[in-house]
């Protein structure tokens, strides 16, 4: 069993052969604002620390190899990580391999793991507003051959923290009138979005019902996770997945 200060186990009925979860900010070695556990490169942290980190990750999990971590830009792109080994510019990935870990790092932005029933298809989705707007659950989704697919969703800011401007709920009412239900009025002409709620709404229209995960809010969980609305100097925890 996984020490729980510095991950999350994914809950849901998915074969045991599907490993999924999530990182918290405890465990590894990097110094303040980044403290302890952060994953990422590209945020200013020692790079000596984070290859402290992600190898300590590695041990912890007993990873079949080193994730495939990718260059997030807030885009709808999903790639095949079945022949991939670079850092990709992408905001999802998938396989159907044995052995190979998708993983996305997020610090406020909701990912999302999908598999299969049968456990031989999975993804992680790095989902901010932008890329459920956009639609990256829906190219995602896309990719899988039929069966019936089970979503789990890991820690993201949640509604009472995350507030954003009337263009943001526009553009999404424009989707959907019922993306009006993930959307509380708050100071003139600002609104506090409903991350999980949207990408339930998005995951139900592509099919996919079987849910499971949430209820996390990365901002107000101070001594959880990372924030990048409450601090924009911080670190990234890492979503991850894989087939044994």
């Amino acid at each position: 069993m996984v020490d729980t200060d510095c991950w999350i186990e994914a809950d849901w009925p998915v074969p045991k052969t599907v490993h999924a979860g999530t990182t918290t900010r405890h465990g590894g070695v990097s110094k303040p604002p980044y403290d302890a556990f952060n994953l990422a490169l590209h945020v200013d942290d020692d790079p000596d620390d984070v290859i402290a980190n992600r190898n300590q990750l590695s041990r912890i999990l007993a990873l079949p190899r080193q994730p495939v971590w990718l260059n997030q830009t807030h885009s709808t792109r999903v790639v095949n990580l079945d022949n991939c080994t670079d850092r990709p510019d992408a905001d999802a990935s998938f396989t159907r391999k044995n052995g190979v870990v998708c993983a996305v790092l997020t610090a406020d932005c909701l990912p999302i793991l999908l598999s299969d029933n049968h456990g031989t298809q999975v993804a992680a989705i790095h989902a901010g507003w932008r890329g459920l707007l956009n639609g990256i659950i829906e190219q995602t989704v896309s990719v899988f051959h039929g069966k019936h697919l089970l979503a789990w969703l890991g820690p993201g800011i949640s509604q009472q923290a995350f507030e954003v401007g009337e263009e943001v709920r526009d553009a999404f009412m424009q989707y959907s009138n019922q993306c009006k239900s993930a959307f509380i009025a708050g100071r003139q002409g600002q609104w506090y979005a409903d991350l999980y709620l949207l990408a339930e709404l998005r995951l139900n229209a592509c099919g996919v019902s079987d849910l499971t995960g949430g209820g996390f809010c990365t901002y107000a969980e101070r001594e959880r996770f990372y924030s990048y609305r409450r601090c924009s100097q911080t670190g990234r925890m890492a979503t991850l997945i894989w087939i044994e």
